[in-house]
């Protein structure tokens, strides 16, 4: 049988699932933390989001990475967009290293678990303060948004939302659009 008549078959079987599971744990151990991946990681080295700040995007709170991005749309002053700038720089300066220091202890975690010195004492002491530290990268996201809200006027936010596709609308209508009757 040819090789791509073979796997179209295997695939519709289900059993394609058996041979790849699990994909995403697979990368995991092999990632320089186990149960973390590759993007985790990169993500976490790097001061991005990662969806901490989903409590203020979705309300209303446009987050100042994806509001540069949107500058254009918006239609941002050079005031706003100089604004917006400094509240992300010092946003990812902050993130940045507070991810590495999680990384850090991450890796301490796993270093212990490695060489078989795990206790519970000491697993608990570093879980804690992985915890410490990922409440202040996630009030540093969070505190980012609360800034960056009081730059755009609520026309430009209301703009933001529709943008993100977030919001009260429901059929595509832009915002300050109304239907006639």
């Amino acid at each position: 049988m040819n090789p791509l008549k073979f796997l179209v078959v295997f695939m519709s079987l289900g059993l394609f699932s058996v041979l790849t599971f699990p994909v995403s744990q697979a990368g995991e151990a092999m990632s320089e933390i186990k149960g973390f991946s590759e993007e985790e990681i990169r993500g976490l080295l790097n001061g991005e989001g990662m969806g901490v700040a989903k409590a203020a995007e979705l309300n209303h709170y446009p987050g100042p990475r994806h509001v540069l991005d949107l500058s254009d749309q918006l239609h941002l002053t050079k005031a706003q967009c100089a604004e917006g700038a400094k509240i992300f720089d010092e946003m990812h300066k902050k993130a940045a290293e507070l991810g590495k220091l999680i990384f850090d202890k991450e890796r301490e975690l796993e270093k212990l678990f490695a060489e078989n010195k795990a206790d519970e004492n000491k697993i608990k002491l570093i879980v804690q303060e992985i915890a410490r530290l990922q409440g202040e990268l996630r009030f540093t996201h969070l505190r980012a948004h609360v800034q960056m809200k009081p730059v755009l006027s609520p026309e430009q936010i209301t703009n933001y939302d529709f943008l993100k596709g977030y919001g009260p609308q429901t059929r595509g209508i832009p915002p300050h659009h109304h239907e006639s009757p």
